[in-house]
Protein backbone atom coordinates (compact mmCIF):
# COMPACT_ATOMS: atom_id res chain seq x y z
CA UNK A 1 0.00 0.00 0.00
CA UNK A 2 1.42 3.33 -1.01
CA UNK A 3 1.90 6.38 1.13
CA UNK A 4 -1.03 8.11 -0.59
CA UNK A 5 -3.41 5.20 0.02
CA UNK A 6 -2.49 5.20 3.69
CA UNK A 7 -2.96 8.96 3.82
CA UNK A 8 -6.47 8.73 2.42
CA UNK A 9 -7.60 6.55 5.35
CA UNK A 10 -6.80 9.36 7.80
CA UNK A 11 -9.44 11.89 8.86
CA UNK A 12 -9.20 15.09 6.77
CA UNK A 13 -8.17 17.28 9.70
CA UNK A 14 -5.32 14.96 10.71
CA UNK A 15 -4.19 14.61 7.11
CA UNK A 16 -4.14 18.41 6.58
CA UNK A 17 -2.37 19.02 9.89
CA UNK A 18 0.29 16.49 9.04
CA UNK A 19 0.92 18.07 5.66
CA UNK A 20 1.10 21.50 7.28
CA UNK A 21 3.67 20.13 9.72
CA UNK A 22 5.65 18.66 6.83
CA UNK A 23 5.57 21.95 4.94
CA UNK A 24 6.64 23.92 8.01
CA UNK A 25 9.46 21.47 8.67
CA UNK A 26 10.65 21.69 5.06
CA UNK A 27 10.43 25.49 5.14
CA UNK A 28 12.44 25.69 8.36
CA UNK A 29 15.12 23.42 6.87
CA UNK A 30 15.31 25.52 3.71
CA UNK A 31 15.74 28.69 5.75
CA UNK A 32 18.46 27.05 7.87
CA UNK A 33 20.33 25.71 4.83
CA UNK A 34 20.05 29.11 3.11
CA UNK A 35 21.47 30.81 6.20
CA UNK A 36 24.39 28.38 6.42
CA UNK A 37 25.24 28.09 2.74
CA UNK A 38 24.13 31.33 1.05
CA UNK A 39 27.70 32.78 0.96
CA UNK A 40 29.04 29.48 -0.39
CA UNK A 41 26.32 29.14 -3.04
CA UNK A 42 26.71 32.76 -4.17
CA UNK A 43 30.46 32.35 -4.51
CA UNK A 44 29.98 29.12 -6.43
CA UNK A 45 27.55 30.83 -8.81
CA UNK A 46 30.01 33.66 -9.33
CA UNK A 47 32.79 31.21 -10.16
CA UNK A 48 30.57 29.35 -12.62
CA UNK A 49 29.75 32.66 -14.29
CA UNK A 50 33.32 33.96 -14.65
CA UNK A 51 35.40 30.75 -14.85
CA UNK A 52 35.19 29.12 -18.32
CA UNK A 53 36.16 25.74 -16.81
CA UNK A 54 33.02 25.83 -14.64
CA UNK A 55 30.50 27.37 -17.03
CA UNK A 56 28.58 24.08 -17.26
CA UNK A 57 27.81 24.35 -13.54
CA UNK A 58 24.56 26.25 -14.11
CA UNK A 59 23.16 23.37 -16.16
CA UNK A 60 23.76 20.79 -13.42
CA UNK A 61 21.19 21.86 -10.77
CA UNK A 62 18.61 22.51 -13.49
CA UNK A 63 18.96 18.95 -14.76
CA UNK A 64 18.93 17.48 -11.23
CA UNK A 65 15.77 19.42 -10.42
CA UNK A 66 14.18 18.19 -13.64
CA UNK A 67 15.00 14.56 -12.78
CA UNK A 68 13.49 14.94 -9.31
CA UNK A 69 10.36 16.53 -10.79
CA UNK A 70 10.09 13.77 -13.36
CA UNK A 71 10.39 11.12 -10.66
CA UNK A 72 8.07 12.89 -8.22
CA UNK A 73 5.31 10.26 -8.46
CA UNK A 74 7.71 7.46 -7.55
CA UNK A 75 9.20 9.51 -4.70
CA UNK A 76 5.79 10.38 -3.24
CA UNK A 77 4.68 6.76 -3.50
CA UNK A 78 7.52 5.60 -1.24
CA UNK A 79 6.64 5.08 2.41
CA UNK A 80 8.85 7.27 4.64
CA UNK A 81 11.06 5.23 6.95
CA UNK A 82 13.32 7.74 8.71
CA UNK A 83 16.68 6.32 9.71
CA UNK A 84 18.77 7.38 12.69
CA UNK A 85 21.88 6.77 10.54
CA UNK A 86 21.19 10.12 8.95
CA UNK A 87 22.04 11.93 12.20
CA UNK A 88 25.78 11.02 12.35
CA UNK A 89 26.02 11.73 8.63
CA UNK A 90 24.40 15.10 9.28
CA UNK A 91 26.95 15.85 12.00
CA UNK A 92 29.74 14.76 9.64
CA UNK A 93 28.53 17.12 6.91
CA UNK A 94 28.48 20.04 9.36
CA UNK A 95 32.01 19.16 10.51
CA UNK A 96 33.14 19.18 6.87
CA UNK A 97 31.51 22.60 6.51
CA UNK A 98 33.35 23.95 9.56
CA UNK A 99 36.70 22.57 8.33
CA UNK A 100 36.10 24.03 4.87
CA UNK A 101 35.16 27.47 6.17
CA UNK A 102 37.92 27.71 8.76
CA UNK A 103 40.51 26.33 6.36
CA UNK A 104 39.29 28.52 3.48
CA UNK A 105 38.86 25.34 1.44
CA UNK A 106 36.04 26.00 -1.00
CA UNK A 107 35.84 22.43 -2.25
CA UNK A 108 35.12 20.97 1.20
CA UNK A 109 32.54 23.59 2.10
CA UNK A 110 30.72 22.98 -1.20
CA UNK A 111 30.84 19.21 -0.87
CA UNK A 112 29.41 19.52 2.63
CA UNK A 113 26.19 20.89 1.11
CA UNK A 114 25.66 17.68 -0.85
CA UNK A 115 26.50 15.60 2.21
CA UNK A 116 23.99 17.63 4.21
CA UNK A 117 21.24 17.10 1.65
CA UNK A 118 21.88 13.36 1.53
CA UNK A 119 21.95 12.99 5.32
CA UNK A 120 18.72 14.99 5.69
CA UNK A 121 16.97 12.70 3.20
CA UNK A 122 18.12 9.62 5.13
CA UNK A 123 17.24 11.08 8.53
CA UNK A 124 13.81 12.45 7.59
CA UNK A 125 12.62 10.12 4.80
CA UNK A 126 14.80 7.01 4.91
CA UNK A 127 17.16 4.99 2.74
CA UNK A 128 14.46 4.27 0.16
CA UNK A 129 14.07 7.94 -0.66
CA UNK A 130 17.85 8.37 -0.62
CA UNK A 131 18.34 5.61 -3.19
CA UNK A 132 15.56 7.07 -5.35
CA UNK A 133 17.19 10.52 -5.27
CA UNK A 134 20.78 9.30 -5.48
CA UNK A 135 21.32 9.94 -9.19
CA UNK A 136 20.26 13.63 -9.25
CA UNK A 137 22.02 14.17 -5.93
CA UNK A 138 25.26 12.60 -7.17
CA UNK A 139 25.01 14.55 -10.43
CA UNK A 140 25.24 17.77 -8.42
CA UNK A 141 28.91 16.99 -7.76
CA UNK A 142 29.64 18.06 -11.35
CA UNK A 143 28.73 21.66 -10.53
CA UNK A 144 31.51 21.83 -7.92
CA UNK A 145 34.81 22.98 -9.48
CA UNK A 146 37.79 20.76 -8.79
CA UNK A 147 40.33 22.08 -6.28
CA UNK A 148 43.30 23.80 -7.90
CA UNK A 149 45.79 21.21 -6.64
CA UNK A 150 43.82 18.44 -8.35
CA UNK A 151 43.02 20.50 -11.43
CA UNK A 152 46.71 21.20 -12.05
CA UNK A 153 47.50 17.50 -11.75
CA UNK A 154 44.96 16.79 -14.51
CA UNK A 155 45.60 19.80 -16.73
CA UNK A 156 49.33 19.41 -17.32
CA UNK A 157 49.14 15.74 -18.46
CA UNK A 158 46.36 16.77 -20.83
CA UNK A 159 48.60 19.51 -22.24
CA UNK A 160 51.41 16.99 -22.81
CA UNK A 161 49.03 14.45 -24.32
CA UNK A 162 47.64 16.99 -26.80
CA UNK A 163 51.19 18.06 -27.70
CA UNK A 164 52.29 14.46 -28.30
CA UNK A 165 49.23 13.76 -30.43
CA UNK A 166 49.83 16.84 -32.57
CA UNK A 167 53.57 16.09 -32.88
CA UNK A 168 52.75 12.56 -34.05
CA UNK A 169 50.14 13.56 -36.65
CA UNK A 170 51.51 16.77 -38.16
CA UNK A 171 54.54 15.11 -39.88
CA UNK A 172 52.13 12.84 -41.79
CA UNK A 173 50.53 15.98 -43.18
CA UNK A 174 53.78 17.51 -44.38
CA UNK A 175 54.54 19.70 -41.37
CA UNK A 176 57.91 19.10 -39.68
CA UNK A 177 57.63 19.29 -35.89
CA UNK A 178 59.96 19.63 -32.93
CA UNK A 179 58.26 19.14 -29.59
CA UNK A 180 59.63 20.36 -26.26
CA UNK A 181 57.20 19.56 -23.49
CA UNK A 182 53.96 21.35 -24.31
CA UNK A 183 55.70 23.56 -26.91
CA UNK A 184 55.36 22.53 -30.56
CA UNK A 185 57.78 24.16 -32.99
CA UNK A 186 56.83 24.19 -36.65
CA UNK A 187 58.69 26.11 -39.40
CA UNK A 188 56.49 29.20 -39.31
CA UNK A 189 55.88 29.57 -35.55
CA UNK A 190 55.87 27.92 -32.13
CA UNK A 191 52.59 26.59 -30.76
CA UNK A 192 52.19 26.41 -27.01
CA UNK A 193 49.50 24.11 -25.67
CA UNK A 194 48.65 26.36 -22.74
CA UNK A 195 46.49 25.49 -19.76
CA UNK A 196 43.47 27.04 -21.46
CA UNK A 197 44.08 24.74 -24.45
CA UNK A 198 44.54 21.58 -22.38
CA UNK A 199 40.99 20.43 -23.07
CA UNK A 200 39.94 20.29 -19.42
CA UNK A 201 37.06 22.67 -20.14
CA UNK A 202 35.64 20.55 -22.95
CA UNK A 203 36.32 17.39 -20.94
CA UNK A 204 34.24 18.50 -17.94
CA UNK A 205 31.47 19.91 -20.12
CA UNK A 206 31.35 16.86 -22.38
CA UNK A 207 31.14 14.42 -19.46
CA UNK A 208 28.26 16.47 -18.04
CA UNK A 209 26.42 16.55 -21.36
CA UNK A 210 27.16 12.85 -21.97
CA UNK A 211 25.33 11.96 -18.75
CA UNK A 212 22.38 14.16 -19.72
CA UNK A 213 22.45 12.72 -23.25
CA UNK A 214 22.40 9.17 -21.89
CA UNK A 215 19.54 9.94 -19.51
CA UNK A 216 17.25 11.17 -22.27
CA UNK A 217 18.26 8.88 -25.13
CA UNK A 218 19.22 5.60 -23.48
CA UNK A 219 17.22 3.44 -21.08
CA UNK A 220 19.93 0.95 -20.16
CA UNK A 221 22.05 2.07 -17.23
CA UNK A 222 25.07 0.14 -18.52
CA UNK A 223 24.92 2.04 -21.81
CA UNK A 224 24.65 5.33 -19.94
CA UNK A 225 27.86 4.48 -18.09
CA UNK A 226 29.55 3.62 -21.39
CA UNK A 227 28.59 7.00 -22.85
CA UNK A 228 29.85 8.89 -19.79
CA UNK A 229 33.18 7.03 -19.86
CA UNK A 230 33.50 7.38 -23.64
CA UNK A 231 33.26 11.16 -23.27
CA UNK A 232 36.74 11.25 -21.71
CA UNK A 233 38.79 9.86 -24.65
CA UNK A 234 36.53 11.68 -27.11
CA UNK A 235 37.31 15.02 -25.46
CA UNK A 236 41.05 14.23 -25.42
CA UNK A 237 41.12 13.23 -29.10
CA UNK A 238 39.01 16.22 -30.13
CA UNK A 239 41.36 18.60 -28.35
CA UNK A 240 44.30 16.97 -30.13
CA UNK A 241 42.50 17.54 -33.43
CA UNK A 242 42.16 21.20 -32.48
CA UNK A 243 45.91 21.54 -31.95
CA UNK A 244 46.64 19.69 -35.21
CA UNK A 245 44.25 21.88 -37.20
CA UNK A 246 45.81 25.00 -35.68
CA UNK A 247 49.26 23.81 -36.76
CA UNK A 248 48.06 23.05 -40.28
CA UNK A 249 46.38 26.43 -40.58
CA UNK A 250 49.49 28.24 -39.36
CA UNK A 251 51.80 26.31 -41.70
CA UNK A 252 49.79 26.63 -44.91
CA UNK A 253 47.83 29.86 -44.43
CA UNK A 254 49.97 31.87 -42.04
CA UNK A 255 50.21 32.39 -38.27
CA UNK A 256 47.72 35.25 -38.37
CA UNK A 257 44.98 32.90 -39.55
CA UNK A 258 45.70 30.43 -36.73
CA UNK A 259 45.73 33.12 -34.04
CA UNK A 260 42.71 35.07 -35.22
CA UNK A 261 39.11 34.04 -35.68
CA UNK A 262 39.85 30.33 -35.91
CA UNK A 263 41.52 30.22 -32.50
CA UNK A 264 38.34 31.58 -30.92
CA UNK A 265 35.90 29.61 -33.04
CA UNK A 266 37.77 26.29 -32.94
CA UNK A 267 36.63 25.62 -29.38
CA UNK A 268 32.98 25.67 -30.43
CA UNK A 269 33.71 23.59 -33.53
CA UNK A 270 35.65 20.94 -31.60
CA UNK A 271 32.93 20.74 -28.95
CA UNK A 272 30.31 20.13 -31.65
CA UNK A 273 32.63 17.53 -33.15
CA UNK A 274 32.86 15.85 -29.73
CA UNK A 275 29.08 15.66 -29.46
CA UNK A 276 28.90 14.19 -32.95
CA UNK A 277 31.51 11.56 -32.01
CA UNK A 278 29.56 10.77 -28.85
CA UNK A 279 26.43 10.19 -30.93
CA UNK A 280 28.44 7.91 -33.24
CA UNK A 281 29.70 5.91 -30.28
CA UNK A 282 26.12 5.57 -29.06
CA UNK A 283 24.90 4.34 -32.44
CA UNK A 284 27.77 1.86 -32.78
CA UNK A 285 27.24 0.55 -29.25
CA UNK A 286 23.51 0.09 -29.84
CA UNK A 287 24.14 -1.67 -33.15
CA UNK A 288 26.72 -3.96 -31.54
CA UNK A 289 24.35 -4.78 -28.69
CA UNK A 290 21.49 -5.58 -31.04
CA UNK A 291 23.76 -7.78 -33.17
CA UNK A 292 24.95 -9.61 -30.05
CA UNK A 293 21.38 -10.10 -28.80
CA UNK A 294 20.27 -11.37 -32.22
CA UNK A 295 23.17 -13.81 -32.33
CA UNK A 296 22.42 -14.98 -28.78
CA UNK A 297 18.75 -15.56 -29.57
CA UNK A 298 19.66 -17.49 -32.70
CA UNK A 299 21.78 -19.98 -30.74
Amino acid sequence: MSHFVQAETLPPRIFISRWKAEICKAGALCVLIAWLYSPIILRLAKQCWYDPNSSHGFLVPIFSGFVLWRERSRLFALIPRPSSWGLPLLILSLCVLVVGVLGAELFLSRVSLLLLLGSLIIYLRGWGHFRAALFPLAFLTLMIPLPEILLSQITFPLQILASKLAAALLPFMGVPVLREGNLIKIPVMSLEVAEACSGIRSLLSLVTLAIIYGYFLERRKSMRVVLAVAAIPIAVVANGVRVVSTGLLAQYFGPDQAEGFYHSFSGVFIFLLSMALLSCVHLIARFARRAWEARRDAL
